[in-house]
């Protein structure tokens, strides 16, 4: 009795620690695997994927917790339309900002990150743009770890995008994206080799 029960025990041991070394497996894979994509087919998002994905968001880090995010969903083609003419002519992205079946927009509260009793406390002033960064990465990672594909958009006029969309004073549209099943595959940008941009001790 006392050998099966440690056989059993170290069997629950070796088990318990494989998921680990397979889940940053995994995470890695699906950060080496996301890519920026530009034509999508016409299926529909299920409102299960993008909830899935608002969930990714919610959970991104933020100063001081101050989630200073705020995401329209735009599905209307008539929106996604004005939308597009905000993009400068040959932006890339301009035929994903119709084929996409739904767009993110992702806007940032003004003066709520980086701050500190209503000062700036850092030097490089709002913090808000640091705090989307983190946003989006986690929307597009999930958004990849369901089959979807997403581009970030930050090439328009943000001030017209904002005027579309209603968005009050106090906040800025910071960026859109296009989401939904790819409808080619895109290949790897070519990376930098980690020894070409990490620093031991000093820069």
């Amino acid at each position: 009795m006392c050998l099966l029960l440690t056989i059993h025990f170290d069997i629950s041991t070796i088990c318990t620690s494989l998921p680990e070394e397979e889940d940053a497996m995994e995470l890695m894979e699906i950060i080496r695997g996301r890519r920026s994509i530009r034509r999508f087919q016409t299926k529909e998002v299920p409102q299960e994927a993008i909830d899935q994905i608002l969930e990714a968001i919610r959970w991104a880090p933020s100063w001081t917790n101050c989630q200073c995010w705020e995401v329209i969903l735009v599905r209307d083609p008539d929106i996604k339309k004005a939308l597009q003419e905000t993009l400068p002519k040959g932006n890339p992205a301009a035929k994903a900002m119709i084929e996409a079946p739904v767009l993110l927009v992702i806007c940032g509260k003004l003066k709520s990150s980086g701050y500190y009793k209503g000062e700036e406390s850092t030097k490089f002033g709002d913090w808000y743009m640091y705090d989307l960064g983190l946003a989006t990465q986690n929307a597009c990672l999930m958004a990849h770890a369901l089959g979807l594909g997403t581009v970030i958009v930050g090439l328009l006029d943000h001030d017209r995008a904002a005027h579309i969309l209603g968005v009050p004073e106090g906040y800025e549209v910071v960026t859109i994206l296009p989401l939904g099943y790819p409808a080619q595959e895109a290949k790897a940008p070519k990376r930098r080799e980690i020894s070409e941009f990490t620093h031991e001790e000093r820069f």
